[in-house]
């Protein structure tokens, strides 16, 4: 590899070192910038959303917030798993057109945060085919395992615009029927 490119990739990798909070998939270890996190809870209940894709739970309420949620598991392929009492949701922002949106992500388990250093980084490896790694930020070596960094932004930025989007429409269409409901009412009094 020239040089020039190794220089390129080990500056790339110094500029991501940083605080990462792991966390658990099928017996995994992942890592996601502790700056995009907003808070960790416990699994609650979800409100389905129709015709979403089959890794989307739903919707939450969050303190007053509707917030969608991802199964994480199942928006990577995965098997899906019951909830257990160590599944958590790791409540994130991504970076949208119209700002920053808080989509929750559903994990098997939170293991810890870690500062990992740009020399236990790697960038992320050529699979030798065509293969969508854009979501994949680099791999980490620390403590004698590799943990998969995500960049949550690719992980999660288009199915949050689309499934707010999709939440802001059923919410006005709700509002036009309660509207047109009480003014059937109305008529008839």
């Amino acid at each position: 590899m020239p040089e020039a490119l190794l220089e390129r990739n080990s500056q790339s990798l110094a500029g991501r070192e940083g605080k990462y909070l792991t966390f658990t998939l099928a017996h995994q270890e992942y890592g996601l910038e502790i700056m995009k996190v907003k808070e960790i809870i416990g699994a609650m209940e979800v409100t389905t959303v129709p015709q979403t894709p089959g890794y989307v739970e739903g919707v939450i309420n969050l303190r007053g917030k509707i917030i969608p949620v991802i199964n994480l598991r199942m928006k990577f392929g995965m098997e899906f798993l019951e909830h257990t009492d160590r599944t958590c949701i790791i409540v994130t922002e991504i970076h949208g057109k119209a700002g920053y949106i808080p989509m929750g992500m559903v994990v098997d388990s939170v293991s810890e945060v870690l500062n990992i250093k740009g020399e236990e980084m790697e960038t992320t490896p050529n699979f030798g085919v065509k293969l969508d790694t854009e979501y994949i930020l680099g791999m980490a070596k620390v403590k004698g395992k590799v943990i998969i960094l995500l960049d949550i932004n690719q992980v999660l930025n288009a199915e949050g615009m689309l499934l707010m989007e999709g939440l802001r429409s059923e919410e006005s269409s709700e509002s036009r029927e309660d509207v047109h409901d009480y003014l059937d009412e109305e008529e008839k009094e």
